[in-house]
């Protein structure tokens, strides 16, 4: 009876060893960790065990510990069969994780004796999950994820079928699903990579599925703004999407026109483009447009014309920036000398209208002010570029004088020194500056410009001697193995920089006020192929 008794002990005490040894050694002495062991062994459900994981995995992955957690993990599962398939899914993501530090690291012995090896234990894992969990199992689309993002980042063969079968997961998944987060977080990771189609029909997915009959349009408003918030747009927009179908449907007799209005103005002037916050251009003029439907011209004043004028030019829609501009030409408005610069300018080098262009530069070309002398150079300007040399000194002298001593407006006054000189030298314009005139005024070829080019400033409203980032991307035709010699040429109101040719973008400031002329033509050794240009205000 004693040898028994001794027996029983014995097997008791081996049994708590091996329950230790769950926790392998980088586990021990931590008792978040020894705690979190027990839990994934006496978790009852899936919801327990996806936090139990995650909070474990953070701990490992914080300290770099991969192969340790892997351990970790392979210990688990000798322990409790029901989780083979977490095990498998975070023995691949630990994997990927590891892979992915031995990169930013630049560890390359490890990564490339082992990379191999351990690219095939992301495979193997995350495929076991795929065919042994359920379609309505989160843990199933979270694998499709990791392998998409696997093959996404290698750029293989793989990657296309890898994303086809992510989203037939998801779709597969938001049927029967209760959870509407994985479907965000599958989205989230489509749109990190620039699968902003794709990420979009998951963002719909997400909110149709979230949106219930049970929310408020003000709870729904609400959720909306939160994403706007996050900055994350996409799904911002998909559930402001929903709101305005709602308060469109809006039976009038509770809610009147003029009681939309106000609110539709709201979500476009949060949209409106701006230097610092989240902001999208083109969905702001789509709400614009629906307050035009509804209201009319009533549904605008001065400055809300003004406001959705200046969205349109930020994102480059110049003819119905400029059509809007115009209607606000017979106003008192502080902004009048600006538009009308701004017409002057979108006339000239959009529509190629010089003498229209030079009716609104002849508007301002009497005023004492920065803006005055800006259109006193651009008339200047085209008077020399139509070869007409002494109207071109008349208006360049005439800027001078108009800027006093001490000389204001010095950035104008030295663009306008460098045209006399070119004119007294009997030398043509400088090249870049006549090779973007004549593709803006004789060649015509705007449709060349807005394909070949894009050109980007930031901030775009800047203050007095602030860092402004100028940048461009140029769409050129591939030349087989050979590298394309490309060539930027820079001209107009470029403020303390001058870029050189082989520069595609810079960094500069500018000491005066007013609205900015960046002009740039691409040159490739076949010739022109884009030319662009943007406007930026200094206050």
């Amino acid at each position: 009876m004693k040898i028994q008794k001794k027996f029983c002990i014995l097997i008791c005490c081996c049994a708590l060893c091996a329950m230790r040894y769950v926790v392998p050694c980088f586990a021990q002495g931590n008792d978040k960790l020894v705690l979190l062991s027990k839990q994934i062994i006496e978790a009852k459900t899936d919801e327990e065990l996806y936090g139990y994981f995650e909070e474990l995995s953070n701990i490992y992955f914080e300290g770099n510990k991969y192969t340790e957690f892997i351990d970790f993990l392979k210990s688990l599962a000798e322990k409790k069969k029901k989780i083979e398939p977490f095990i498998n899914y975070y023995v691949g993501l630990t994997r990927y994780r590891q892979l992915k530090y031995l990169e930013e690291k630049q560890i390359w012995d490890e990564y490339f004796s082992q990379g191999n090896t351990y690219r095939d234990e992301i495979a193997a894992a995350m495929q076991k999950v795929v065919d042994t969990a359920q379609v309505s199992e989160p843990l199933r689309l979270y694998a499709r994820l990791i392998l998409w993002q696997f093959h996404k980042d290698q750029q293989d063969v793989f990657v296309d079928q890898a994303l086809t079968d992510l989203m037939d997961s998801a779709f597969e998944y938001a049927k029967t699903a209760h959870d509407t987060k994985p479907i965000k977080i599958v989205a989230d990771r489509l749109s990190s990579y620039g699968e902003k189609g794709k990420s979009k029909e998951l963002y719909r997915i997400y909110a149709d599925k979230t949106i219930s009959s049970e929310i408020k349009d003000d709870e729904l408003k609400e959720i909306a703004f939160g994403f706007y918030k996050e900055g994350n747009l996409d799904l911002a927009e998909t559930f402001y999407d929903v709101y305005v179908e709602r308060i469109m449907k809006t039976d009038y007799r509770s809610l009147t026109p003029p009681k939309i209005i106000p609110l539709l103005i709201d979500i476009a002037k949060q949209f409106s483009y701006k230097d610092r916050q989240p902001n999208d251009p083109l969905y702001a003029e789509k709400i614009f447009e629906k307050i035009e439907g509804l209201a009319g011209e009533k549904g605008f004043d001065q400055d809300l014309i003004y406001l959705r004028a200046l969205n349109l030019e930020k994102a480059k829609e110049y003819i119905k920036a400029k059509d809007l501009y115009l209607k606000l030409i017979d106003s008192k408005a502080p902004y009048l000398d600006k538009i009308t610069y701004k017409i002057g300018i979108i006339y000239t080098y959009i529509l190629g209208d010089i003498k229209q262009g030079k009716d609104y530069f002849g508007k301002l070309a009497q005023k004492q002010s920065p803006i005055g002398r800006a259109s006193l150079y651009q008339l200047g300007l085209l008077a020399q570029w139509q070869n007409d040399p002494d109207k071109a000194k008349e208006y360049y002298n005439k800027l001078t004088e108009n800027a006093g001593e001490p000389a204001a407006s010095p950035e104008t006054i030295n663009l306008a020194n460098e045209r006399l000189r070119e004119i007294e030298d009997g030398e043509p314009l400088e090249y870049s500056l006549r090779t973007f005139l004549d593709a803006a005024l004789k060649e015509r070829n705007l449709s060349l410009q807005e394909k070949g080019i894009s050109l980007n400033c930031h901030p775009y409203e800047a203050k007095k001697n602030e860092e402004v980032n100028i940048a461009s991307t140029s769409y050129t035709s591939s030349s087989g193995c050979l590298q394309v010699e490309i060539q930027y040429l820079w001209s107009g109101q470029l403020g303390k920089t001058k870029p050189s040719a082989d520069t595609p973008s810079f960094s500069t400031s500018y000491s005066e006020a007013g609205t900015k002329e960046i002009n740039l033509v691409v040159v490739s050794p076949s010739g022109i192929t884009g030319a662009n240009f943007d406007l930026l205000d200094i206050d």
